[in-house]
């Protein structure tokens, strides 16, 4: 006889099972963030987990294989159709079919999981929750600047007090301006130079000099041919990426004198003047927000303003050396977008949070204690002949809004209690014959008896005190469990 296939159980790579813990932090994320959006006045939109192919762009794969950086599927009518990798593709296709209906200019913002088909690896998912806000049709610098103040505010709100991150802003205009004036006017060199900036936390100045100029050898021998700038050339940009902190007006005048007045440039400036009048306005100083050149986003995919979310705390890697976080989220101004469908150019404007990343950085700056979800009051089942009247509390508990549920497995005391605990249950309720019989129940109060439990000495004190323990009348149940909730920590 042959015996029975048992497939092996194992998530795919790249994706994780959560719990309650993981859900219950990235949920108050959402809707903490959420919020902040909406008192901004943006409304929310959902689009579907699947786009077509040909409409994503940024990953859109040669014609034989669809599904390289997105996972395709080919439909009845052999249109190849994919799960979107970001909010923003759907956004730009929503707006191009919808534009003549929409009101301008269109502020949305969006909650959903998003899905690559890269590699997976430490911190790097193929399934992760996005928290997006756009504006589409506006192209005035104060809307970069709103969107970077929502960020502050979200962050804040998620639950990173102020100094524990800050935005870091830059604008793609500044540096193009600088590479022009400096010679480099091939689309090409002017990208190897953006990605050579790129590198500077991990190469350091003289690592990016090397890769502005004719290459740089790694450590393991291989060579990355540069962006073959003259070494003046270098130089500006390296003083140029090197022109911020401080005050923000102080760094736009040391980048004033860098950039050398080409006409891209001053617009850059400009933009950035604006963005900080209005940061100023909505009370967004430098230590929440400041100017920063080196930040280098979506190096083709941003045409002006870009701004990154960094964790400033310290944070530590599994060996407990000091390791930097990297980016919370961030942004920036892209304006091509909608082009892509309609053939004329709409300005746009977004800010985007990763849900799991952010929550991270909770658990990193000590903050992840709070999200931990309570689990529901537990009646435990002592008899069978009181099943019932256990139906009857639970469903009391549950109309007065408070979480609860009979056990129904097949323990016994301690096992129901302990499971109690380990649902971080608020209380249990204990109805056994004695209680029935007398029209009472019994709650044990499992918040305080932790406290009170590391300060009895012995068992006999144990029995003695029970503490976190009362019982009150039948009818008291729901009001002494409410008492219960209101002094939870």
């Amino acid at each position: 006889m042959t015996e029975a296939f048992r497939p092996q159980a194992r998530a795919p790579k790249g994706f994780v099972d959560k719990r309650a813990d993981d859900i219950a932090a990235e949920r108050r994320i959402v809707d903490a963030v959420s919020a902040v959006y909406e008192r901004y006045g943006f409304e929310p939109l959902a689009t579907g987990g699947f786009e077509y192919a040909d409409a994503l762009g940024k990953f859109l794969p040669d014609a034989d294989r669809p599904n390289e950086g997105v996972f395709a599927l080919q439909d009845d009518d052999e249109q190849w159709m994919a799960l979107r990798y970001d909010l923003t593709a759907p956004l730009a296709r929503f707006v191009a079919e919808n534009w003549e209906t929409l009101p301008k200019p269109f502020r949305r913002y969006a909650v959903g999981s998003v899905w690559r088909n890269e590699k997976p690896g430490p911190g790097r998912y193929r399934e992760f929750i996005q928290c997006d806000a756009d504006t589409v049709g506006s192209a005035r610098p104060e809307d970069d600047a709103e969107m970077i103040a929502m960020m502050v505010e979200g962050l804040e709100a998620a639950g990173l007090p102020r100094g524990q991150a800050v935005i870091k802003i830059n604008n793609r205009k500044l540096l193009n301006g600088l590479l022009t004036s400096a010679g480099a006017v091939d689309a090409k060199q002017k990208l190897v130079v953006l990605r050579a900036v790129d590198k500077l936390d991990r190469l350091g100045p003289e690592g990016v000099a090397l890769l502005l100029g004719p290459g740089r050898k790694d450590e393991s021998g291989d060579f990355t041919k540069g962006a073959g700038l003259t070494s003046a050339a270098a130089e500006r940009v390296l003083a140029f990426v090197a022109a911020g902190a401080g005050p923000r007006p102080e760094t736009l005048d040391r980048l004033a004198n860098v950039i050398g007045g080409s006409a891209e440039g001053d617009e850059g400036l400009a933009e950035l003047s604006k963005i900080h009048q209005a940061l100023v306005s909505l009370g967004v100083d430098e230590t929440r927000a400041t100017f920063d050149p080196s930040i280098v986003r979506g190096l083709e995919y941003y045409t002006g303003t870009v701004f990154e979310a960094d964790l400033l705390i310290e944070t530590l890697d599994e060996r407990g050396k000091p390791v930097r976080f990297g980016s919370l989220g961030g942004g920036g101004r892209y304006d091509d977008l909608v082009a892509r469908f309609t053939g004329e150019p709409v300005p746009a404007t977004g800010c985007s949070f990763g849900v799991s990343r952010l929550a991270a950085a909770l658990r990193a700056a000590g903050r992840a204690e709070a999200a931990r979800p309570r689990g529901p009051v537990v009646i435990i089942a002592f008899d069978a002949e009181g099943m019932a009247d256990y139906f009857a509390m639970a469903a009391e508990l549950r109309a007065a809004g408070v979480a609860a549920e009979v056990y129904l497995g097949s323990s016994g005391m301690k096992a129901q209690m302990r499971y109690a605990d380990r649902r971080l249950s608020p209380a249990a309720v204990i109805v056994g014959g004695d209680e029935r019989a007398a029209g009472q129940v019994t709650i044990k109060d499992l918040d305080l008896g932790r406290e009170l439990a590391a300060k009895v000495s012995d068992n006999q004190s144990w029995r003695g005190e029970r503490p976190g323990q009362v019982t009150v009348r039948r009818d008291e149940l729901v009001a002494t469990i409410q008492r219960i909730l209101e002094a939870a920590p």
